[in-house]
């Protein structure tokens, strides 16, 4: 991709959000009406001012707000929220920032974090382009998940996924050394567009030949496990920081 594509507007593909532009990039989601149930309504109200990191153009200091100097990871579009929390839960001593939009689903990860006492998950309910640009310092992190962002699977649409070469690029200053990226897709050809974009960011190296075998740290969801009932593929990317 040239350098007058504009940076997509990302959340994943189980997140939402509104389409359209805005601050110079293209927004990737399309936000969805769902209505909140009162639960997560509730929980929402109750842990966002605990766990809820407000976006400022400013960069934040990781360790600072967790309180500790562990690993940190980064998850973009936390859908409704089971992934993400069943990996933190198992995974206490790595720190999550997760980035979402659908109001509906922080409010499930919310009651997630709140039934699971997590202490090492965080949410920040922004537009993910502008979180990653603004507020998280290069080499901060230790890892990235994209799991099954919207594979805007008409052509027409295809500007709009997440995967594009300038967000890869940007999404990988801010690995460290040795980090990983991780991508995860149920659609063949968003796969292959994701083995060849992070294939070609020149400060990342494939961990595999090619795909991944899905590592033990990414559980199966629901909707996964259908898929893979009926005969449907599931691809994960994994590259490492040079």
């Amino acid at each position: 991709m040239s350098e007058q594509h504009e940076l997509p507007s990302p959340q994943g593909g189980e997140g939402a959000g509104e389409r359209g532009e805005s601050h110079g990039h293209i927004k990737s989601y399309v936000r969805r009406a769902g209505r909140m149930s009162s639960a997560q309504q509730n929980y929402y109200a109750e842990m966002m001012p605990k766990i809820g990191i407000p976006y400022a153009a400013q960069p934040i200091e990781l360790v600072t707000v967790y309180g500790r100097n562990a690993p940190k990871i980064l998850e973009i579009g936390t859908g409704m929220g089971e992934t993400t929390a069943k990996i933190a839960d198992a995974h206490r001593d790595n720190d999550y920032l997760g980035v979402e939009v659908h109001v509906p689903g922080i409010g499930a990860l919310c009651k997630q974090i709140a039934e699971r006492e997590l202490s090492n998950l965080r949410i920040c309910a922004h537009d993910a382009v502008e979180v990653v640009r603004d507020m998280l310092p290069e080499a901060s992190l230790d890892g990235v998940h994209v799991f099954f962002p919207d594979p805007w699977h008409k052509a027409r649409h295809n500007k709009r996924r997440l995967i594009q070469p300038p967000f890869v690029a940007l999404l990988a200053s801010r690995l460290k050394p040795g980090g990983y990226f991780h991508c995860a897709t149920d659609w063949e050809e968003y796969a292959h567009q994701m083995l060849e974009v992070l294939s070609a960011e020149p400060t990342l190296v494939n961990s595999s030949s090619g795909f991944a075998p899905r590592p033990d740290y990414r559980p199966l969801t629901k909707f996964e496990n259908r898929g893979l009932r009926l005969g449907h593929g599931v691809w994960d990317v994994i590259f490492k920081k040079c």
